[in-house]
C-alpha cells in the first residue's frame, strides 16, 4: 500500500508542475454517478471543511431548481473558513460555525443544525459533504426525524473503477464501491463505523505520503 501511495503522490506532484499548454495524455471521467437534482422544498446543505467546495456547487443547483436553499458551513477557524461568499451566493440563508468560535456561531455544523431541528424548521433534504465523522452525526441527528440525509463519501479511491475495492463501504447492507456506486448515498443506511475503521487503516500511509511531499 506505501507503494501505491508514493505513485499517488509522484502524479499529484507532476500534475501540479504542469505549465500552461502542457496536456495529459489519458484522462478518465467522470465517474460515479450524478447528484440528485431536483424540486424538493427546503432543503439543508452542509460543508465541512474541504467539504465546502463539493456541497457548493449542489447547493448552486438546488436553488436554480426552485429549492429553498438554507446552507451550514463549518472550519476548526476562522482562517480556514472557505467560500463564504460563494455560499451565502446560492443560499437562502447561510449559517457558519467555527470550533473556536472565531466566526459565527461558536460550535459544530451539527449545533446549528440542531438550531433549525429544535425549532420546528420545515426540512425536506439534507445533503452533507465533509470529513465522515461528521456526516455520521449529521445522519444520526436528521434519522429521528425521518428527514432523507445524503452524504457524500471520501473513502479511499485508487483505480476509481470499483476493481480494486479500497473505496468499499456497506450501505443498506449490501457491499458498494464508492467510486462507482456513490459518491453520494443514503446516510441513514451507510455503515460509518466500518467506514471509519476502513479510513483510518490508511493513516500511516496518508502521513508518510504528505511527508514526502
Amino acid at each position: 500500500m506505501s507503494v501505491i501511495f508514493e505513485e499517488v503522490g509522484k502524479t499529484t506532484k507532476l500534475l501540479a508542475g504542469m505549465n500552461v499548454g502542457e496536456r495529459i495524455l489519458n484522462l478518465a471521467g467522470p465517474l460515479g454517478n450524478p447528484s440528485q437534482i431536483e424540486r424538493f422544498g427546503r432543503v439543508v446543505c452542509i460543508g465541512g471543511g474541504v467539504g465546502i467546495p463539493a456541497v457548493y456547487p449542489m447547493a448552486r443547483a438546488l436553488k436554480l431548481a426552485g429549492n429553498e436553499v438554507m446552507s451550514i458551513i463549518g472550519a476548526r477557524t476562522a482562517q480556514l473558513l472557505i467560500l463564504e461568499d460563494e455560499m451565502r451566493s446560492v443560499s437562502h440563508r447561510l449559517f457558519i460555525t467555527t470550533d473556536d468560535g472565531s466566526k459565527g456561531r461558536k460550535g459544530f455544523v451539527t449545533d446549528a443544525l440542531r438550531k433549525l431541528l429544535e425549532n420546528a424548521a420545515e426540512i425536506d433534504r439534507v445533503i452533507t459533504v465533509g470529513p465522515a465523522l461528521m456526516m455520521k452525526f449529521v445522519a444520526n441527528m436528521t434519522r429521528p426525524y425521518a428527514i432523507k440525509t445524503i452524504v457524500s463519501l471520501n473513502s479511499m479511491m485508487l483505480d476509481a473503477t470499483g476493481m480494486c475495492g479500497a473505496c468499499r463501504v456497506v450501505v443498506g447492507g449490501q457491499t458498494k464501491f464508492t467510486c462507482a456506486d456513490g459518491p453520494e448515498f443514503d446516510g441513514h443506511e451507510v455503515d460509518f463505523n466500518l467506514l471509519l475503521e476502513r479510513l483510518n487503516q490508511y493513516v500511516e500511509e496518508e502521513k508518510a505520503a504528505a511527508k514526502d511531499d
